[in-house]
This record gives structure tokens, sequence and C-alpha cells, in this order.
């Protein structure tokens, strides 16, 4: 057993503890023993007699798990925000908005609201030692915008595990010597279905792309034999869910619940497959690519420059809605993780590492996706704008269709649908792991039986995704990922930069970064954190709210119901925020404004409110300072 004495520097800091109303720090020591491999560390104070308070509990003073390696941090933190939508979106989003000129927002932003809200969440986490909803012991009246994004994580695990298994579907079907999506004639084609080589730009005719002509065999092994859309009239008419996919849904959520059962000491070990696994097959993909015919041509189209995209406010607002969800800020993924950390980790450095890598990834992604869509356009005759497409449409139909013509089809179907599985199966885990890791915090119970509660997440997102694989279930995925994680997660995340840069204040998370890692904060960061990212925020959930139509998918129209009921998911994480901070303020003792201190004073520093000393929360300074 090592007994380790931080430097002074980082004597004051209380953060990796309950609050037990000590009054003086004189010394921490950070107990490290090898439990299995993995390190756990408890941050113990030893206090001086105080004439308030109570002193520490050896259950307030519990032992956190901590990463086994470092590098086991950096990989999940990598894979949970390297998804499928950077493959599947940011190729198409720059092609469509301005080629390399679409760059200029979408680094400006990066460096602006990006990487200073990724370091944020990474140190409060860090700090704190805390889940999504218990890390607002800094500010408790906030502790609701913890619940609406542990609320969100979970939402999204619910159609986001649908996605997966589709892609084990994909899997499956691709080990036969012949793709099935690559001739008519199957059990699941219509009477129209149509040969891909018969298809060019005069059959097509004018107003049609390619990629929306729905009768090709990959289009309708997709649609109908996936999916068995045909078999429904709408979201009203789902019927039960396809026995396939749900054998495919219960190993994904088997897959997930043993990487996840045993926290960080089994989660850190799954990532080294499944986020490395995906940078393999993009090369490996891009090789492939440049040399088939056509396919500079479809490079080309991805980097073309054109400026005047730029005075278009829906590239800056694509911009900014891409690399806040590609970062993936906002979902209580990134203080779960962190809170695993050591408390004097350089999560500074980690923020910039794996935020570059991330928009990175994007960019190499769009060489893989669009040389093979240049190779589509050159084999039919039609311009790159019309296989151009994103989403399901580019992973399941395009790319399947481009790949099942290439010699050895077989060989990168699976490997294409291996990468999709593991882009998305350690993003589901850091979401499942943020929902878990918020509520074990605060409810201890669930803390002592963390293998029971893993599987009852697990279980229950299981239950409502069984919605989503039904005849009708795109409809229902398509309304989940609309509303589930649109608006109220930005919603969140501007309370959340608010809460920690006004109400706790800058200068105060500042020094709490300098306690961990011995430097503060440069005052760019201070300044983003401040004004910069809760305005770039605002901005964003203004434009989403005012962009907002109504939902639908290809030539359906979803009925005016449905959108209220999508509201009413996204107002079910978002209420949390008034509804909590309400209570938050009728439960506490004493006057008015001594409520109101309680409310906003980290809950450490409660006994100044008892004893009627000045709260700095009441001061101009407070609110100025940076």
């Amino acid at each position: 057993m090592n007994i380790q004495v931080l430097p002074d520097h980082k004597l004051s800091s209380v953060a990796p503890l309950k609050p037990c109303n000590v009054e003086k720090k004189e010394v921490e020591l950070i107990l490290v023993k090898d439990q299995n491999g993995v390190q756990y560390t408890s941050s113990t104070i030893m206090p001086t007699p105080s004439t308030h308070g109570t002193p520490c509990t050896a259950e307030e003073l519990e032992e956190r798990e901590t990463w086994g390696k470092k590098i086991d941090f950096l990989l999940s933190v990598i894979g949970f925000a390297v998804d499928l939508a950077n493959v599947w979106r940011f190729p198409y989003l720059c092609y469509k908005n301005g080629g390399g000129a679409f760059l200029i927002p979408y680094i400006l932003f990066l460096v602006i609201a990006g990487m200073p809200l990724f370091y944020m969440e990474l140190a409060l986490g860090q700090y704190n030692r805390e889940g999504a909803a218990t890390v607002w012991k800094i500010c408790p009246v906030f502790k609701g915008v913890g619940y609406t994004v542990i609320i969100i994580a979970l939402y999204v695990g619910f159609y986001y595990n649908v996605i997966i298994a589709w892609s084990l579907y994909y899997l499956f079907s691709s080990m036969t010597s012949e793709l099935p999506w690559l001739h008519c004639g199957n059990a699941w084609n219509s009477p129209n279905c149509t040969d891909p080589k018969l298809l060019n730009g005069s059959f097509l005719g004018n107003g049609t792309s390619y990629a929306k002509y729905k009768m090709t065999p990959a289009a309708e092994f997709y649609e109908r034999g996936v999916l068995h859309l045909h078999e429904s009239r709408g979201i009203q008419d789902l019927g039960m869910p396809r026995w396939e996919l749900v054998l495919c849904l219960v190993a994904v959520v088997f897959l997930l619940y043993f990487s996840l059962w045993k926290g960080v000491k089994s989660s850190g070990k799954v990532v080294y497959i499944t986020a490395t696994m995906p940078y393999v097959v993009l090369f490996v993909l891009l090789i492939r690519g440049i040399t088939l015919p056509g396919a500079m041509d479809g490079i080309r189209a991805y980097l073309h420059i054109d400026f005047k995209q730029l005075n278009d406010p829906k590239v800056w607002i694509d911009a900014a809605t891409q690399i806040f969800y590609s970062l993936g800020a906002g979902f209580g993924v990134l203080i779960a993780f962190a809170s695993y950390n050591k408390f004097d980790n350089n999560c500074y450095r980690d923020a910039i590492l794996t935020s570059t890598v991330n928009c990175v990834t994007s960019f190499f992604s769009g060489f893989a996706i669009f040389s093979v869509l240049g190779y589509m356009a050159h084999k039919h005759g039609v311009r790159i704008e019309d296989v151009a497409t994103e989403g399901a449409g580019l992973v399941f139909i395009i790319y399947p269709e481009a790949i099942s013509t290439l010699p050895g089809s077989t060989f990168w179907a699976i490997v294409f649908f291996i990468m999709l599985l593991t882009l998305g199966i350690d993003s589901s885990m850091g979401g499942m792991e943020a929902v878990i890791t918020g509520l074990s915090d605060d409810f201890k119970i669930l803390k002592k039986n963390r293998k029971l509660f893993t599987f009852a997440t697990a279980f229950g997102t299981f239950l409502v995704a069984l919605f989503c694989i039904t005849n009708g279930g795109i409809y229902v995925l398509t309304l989940l990922d609309n509303y589930a994680a649109g608006t109220s997660i930005l919603f969140g995340v501007l309370i959340e930069a608010i809460g920690v840069s006004w109400f706790y204040g800058v200068d105060r998370f500042s020094e709490d970064i300098e306690r961990m890692m011995g430097f503060k904060p440069g005052l760019y960061w201070r300044l983003c954190w401040k004004f910069v990212s809760p305005t770039f925020l605002l901005v964003v959930v203004i434009a989403s709210i005012v962009t907002s139509t109504g939902l639908s998918y290809d030539d359906y129209v979803f009925p005016s119901w449905s959108n209220v009921i999508g509201w009413g998911v996204a107002l079910s994480s978002m209420m949390f925020v008034p509804i909590y901070a309400i209570y938050k303020f009728l439960s506490m003792p004493g006057t008015f404004k001594q409520r109101i201190a309680y409310c906003i004073t980290p809950e450490h520093e409660h006994h100044l409110v008892a004893e009627g000393a000045t709260i700095r929360q009441f001061t101009l300074k407070h609110w100025l300072a940076i």
C-alpha cells in the first residue's frame, strides 16, 4: 500500500469528499491500493476540532474506483465521442455546405465553444469525483440539470442501440458468398425492383436523385427486408417486433451489460477494441476506395471550396450543431468518465487531444466515404450530388451497394459493418455509464448493487427499443432522434455552463483546476466559459427552436399529434431544471434570502449561511470575476 502526501497547492482540496462540515483542512492523503489490477483512491482529511459540524464517517470517505491506466480513459472518451455521426453526417454536411469552406465555421466553433465545454466537463467531473447529478454540490439549485442530462442519455440509449442492432443484422447477412442486396428476386423484393446496372442518368430522369431512388435491391433490402416498412401505414401502425432484430438487439444489450457491469474495470478494456477498430477499418476502406474509378472526382467534390456558402446562416447553424453533437458534451458522459480519473490527472491536455482527434476523424472519414460515392456516380453516369446522402441511407443503402459490386465483396461488407458496430457500441456504453454513474452516486443503494442496476438499465432500454424494431419502428426512432436529444440537450448544457461560470464562478472553478494540475486556466478559457460558450449555446438553442419543423420520413409526413408527443418527450427531461430548483428552494430552512443563499452556495459552505456570514454570490465582485 502506498501513502502519498500531496504538494502544498493541493492541500485545500475538499472536492473529492462529501462535505462533512470540516472547518480546517490540514492534510489530504490519497491511499492507493491495488484491487484486481484497478486502483482505488480514497481522499481523507484530518479535521481539527470544530464548534460546528460533525466528523466524517467512513461511508462519506468511501473509495472511488479509478481507471487502471490513463489510456483506458482516453480511449473511452474518444470511443464515446467518435460515433456513427462522424461517418454518416459530417462528410455530407461538409460537401453540402461549401466543402473546404465549411471547415472555417466548424474549426471556429470547435475552438471557441466545443473545446471549452469539453474541458469544463472533464475538469468538473475530475475535481468533484461525482456523476452528472451529485457534481452539483457546487451549486445545489442546479442539480436538476444533472437529472436532465441523465434522462436524455437514457432516451438516446432507447433508439441508438437499435441502429447498432441493424449493423449486427447486416453483419450476419453479409456472411454469404453473394451479398443479399446485390440482385432482385428475393422474398422481400417488390415487383418494381430494378437492377442497378440498368440505372443511369437518363433512366432516372429529371428530379429523382439516385440516392432517393427506392427501387434498387440495396434500398429494398433495407426498407423491406430489414425494416419491413411496406407493412406499416405510419407511426400509428407499428405491428409486432421482428424476431431477427429482437435477437440482434438482445446481443447488443448483453454486450453492453458485460462491458459495464464491473464499472471502468471492464469497460476500460473493451474500448481497446471498440475505439481503435474504426480507425483501422477506415484506413483500409480509404486505401480500397481511392483505387476505384471515379474516386478522385468524389474526393474533389468533397473538398471543393465555395466561400459564397458562408453567406448562408444555415451553414453556420449546421457547423455549430455538428461540433456540439460530435463532441458529446452535455450527456453527462464526460463528467462520469472524468470522475474516475486520478485527482491530479492533466485533463486540460486530455480535452485538447480527444476533441482534436474526434474532429480529425470526422474529416478523415469523408475521404473514405466520398471516394466510394465518386465510384458510384461514375458507375451509374450520374453527378456526385445524385448519390451523396447522409444518415442511415448512406451506411445502409448507398455504401453497401457500392461494396456489393467490388471483388471480394463479402470481406468488404463484413469489415464495414464491424466498423459500424464498434463505432456505435462504445458511444452507447458511454451513454449508459452516464446514467449508471449519475444515479448510483446519488442513490447509494444503487452503487452497492451496481451489477443489478446495470442489468435493470440495460433491460429497460431493451424493452423501449422493441417499439423501434416493429414494422413501423423507423417512425418511432425518427421521432426519438429528433426530440429526445435535440433542443433539450442544448438547453441542458446552456444551464450547465451558466451554473458553473456564473453561479459557482469562473474564478473559483479556475482555482479548483489549479489545485488539481498546478496551473490556472488562461484568460482565453475563462472568457470562453463566462461569455462565449453560453452565448454560443443560447444562439444554437434559439436557432434549433426557430428552425424546428414538422417531422417527416422520406415522403411520409408525421401526424400533428406525434409532434406533440415529441415535444412532450423533450420537455420531460427539461422540466427537471425548474422543478428541482423550486423543490430545493422550498426545502431549505430560514428566511427568503437564506434559502436563496443555501441554493446557490456550495454545500461545504452551508455553515457560513447558517452563521449569517457574507455570501460571495451576494457581492458584485463575484459576478464580475473572471
